[in-house]
Formats: structure tokens, sequence, C-alpha cells
């Protein structure tokens, strides 16, 4: 049970929504699962999306599959706190669940771009811990995209001109971790997410808390 969980059961605190966003190939995917393993206090944000179904997929888990008109009614009614089109179909954040979430004192994460964390900051920036994820090397990068042996040559050449546009980026985080050592930068990470669940305008609880402290008779 991480530290802070102990904590969370004596002082009341808001979640937090914690994007982490990288080029193609600098483990942001990877810190992700890492994440909702060791820490089952964090849930991932499940995006809307207006594609066809797979076989493989389950409503509700993988995504919220929607009609293009749901899509197009949340996006006006400002149901949605980001959304973008990708290859003709639309992806998008849920605010509601997000909202109740946080409300309750639960932690989102979100495993998105750059363009979908500057939304994000849009609407809801005081509740946001942002983290940019960098490779030690462009070299390193372009050497993890030949081992995934997932692309092609050109497809990678492809990559690799986005991930220079992405990391030009890097100054809109609030923390930035260079993955030369997984576990080491794993461990940055973490380090983030506990300062940031004991900031004080994250913990309501705290202001019953200390005037319990005043209270308190101590003989």
């Amino acid at each position: 049970m991480p530290a802070t969980a102990a904590i969370d059961r004596t002082v009341r605190r808001r979640g937090l929504m914690l994007v982490l966003s990288s080029p193609s190939g600098a483990g942001k995917s990877t810190i992700s699962r890492n994440l909702l393993e060791s820490d089952p206090s964090f849930e991932l944000s499940i995006s809307i999306t207006t594609r066809a179904r797979r076989a493989s997929e389950i409503d509700g888990r993988h995504y919220h599959f929607r009609s293009r008109r749901e899509f197009e009614s949340m996006r006006d009614a400002d149901e949605l706190l980001e959304w973008a089109e990708v290859h003709g179909n639309f992806y998008a954040t849920p605010r509601a669940p997000v909202e109740k979430a946080l409300a309750e004192g639960r932690d989102m994460l979100f495993d998105i771009d750059w363009q979908g964390a500057e939304q994000l900051r849009e609407k809801m920036r005081a509740d946001i811990v942002s983290i940019f994820i960098l490779p030690p090397t462009m070299r390193e990068l372009k050497g993890r995209l030949r081992r995934r042996a997932e692309d092609t040559e050109e497809v990678i050449a492809a990559r690799l001109r986005n991930a220079l546009a992405e990391i030009r980026h890097w100054r809109d985080y609030d923390y930035v971790v260079v993955n030369d050592d997984l576990d080491a930068a794993f461990a940055q990470v973490e380090a983030v997410v506990t300062a940031e669940r004991l900031r004080r305008d994250r913990r309501p609880g705290l202001f019953d808390f200390v005037q319990g402290l005043l209270d308190e008779k101590l003989d």
C-alpha cells in the first residue's frame, strides 16, 4: 500500500489528474502500465470514440463507443474535456466521470499527447499534474522503435520527425523525466505523485484535521 494511502484515510483530499506524455518509444505507455499495476488507487481514463468496436473490445473497458451524433451532442454541451479527430474518427475524454472521481478523492491517469494535455489544462488546470517523458538521446529513441519490430523504416522515420515536434512542447509540462533507465524513471514519477498528493490545496480535509488538533484536550 502506498505511504500516502494511510494519510488519505485520515485527511480527505481531492483526486488529481496525472497526465503522461512522450514521443513514441520514450516509455510513456510502459510507465503508465507499471503505475496502474503498482498503485490501485489510480484509474485509467477511458476515452469515448466514434470508431467501430473491434471484436476483441468491450464497451466501457477499452473505450466508450458512441455514434458521431452522440459525440457531437456531448461536445456541443461541453461534456468533453478534450477531443481530437484521428483518421476520420473522434476520440475524447468525457467530463463527468473525471469530475466524479476527483471529488471522491480518486486519481485519474491520462496517457495522451501534448495536444490533449493542452486541452485538459484549459479546463482543469488546478487538478492536473503533467509529466513529459524524454528519451536520453534521439539515437536511443530510434533504436527502441526499431527493437519493437512493429513498424517499417518509413513509419519509424515519420515517428522520429513527429518526436522532434512533440519534444518542443516539453516546457508546457510541470515535470520532465528522462527515461535513460526505466526503474529510475518510474521511481521519479512515483516521487512526483507522492509529493502532489500531499499538496495543501489538494487536501480540503486538512481544515477539519488541523482544527481538531487545535481543539484537542491535553489533560
